[in-house]
């Protein structure tokens, strides 16, 4: 986590140990992606260089559920500037979008995106379960 510039702390959710990314903004080393291998596939131009699960996968982590992700914000203010990916139902992923979450005027949102759009402040936020 730290060598993309997360923070990891350990965090209990439902009775389990969890390290979870609790760095202020969506990790820097994670942005600019978009959400997974079918839709950086499906891009045909202006493509990202890699994708959120794919990155995930590769350094050990799982995405937060929408479900974490709002526990998390109810703990700390977290992404006032960034957004962060979240782990997308298979149906809304199915229909080509994915979700995020972000906090803004004292309020948390989670919304939807294309899957295959990415954004220089959005990433994404990983947990290791202990």
């Amino acid at each position: 986590m730290e060598e993309t510039a997360g923070h990891p702390d350990v965090i209990i959710i439902e009775k389990k140990l969890y390290y979870i990314d609790c760095s202020k903004e969506s990790p820097s080393g994670r942005r600019s992606l978009c959400y997974d291998q079918t839709a950086l596939d499906a891009r045909k131009k202006n493509k990202p260089i890699n994708n959120a699960l794919s990155v995930a996968k590769a350094i050990g982590l799982e995405l937060l559920t929408e479900k974490e992700y709002l526990f998390l914000q109810n703990l700390e203010d977290f992404d006032l500037k960034t957004s962060s990916w979240l782990k997308t139902p298979p149906e809304i992923r199915n229909l080509g979008g994915a979700i995020f979450g972000d906090k803004r005027y004292g309020k948390t949102f989670i919304y939807h995106n294309g899957a295959d759009s990415y954004y220089a402040a959005r990433g994404f936020r990983g947990k290791i379960e202990i």
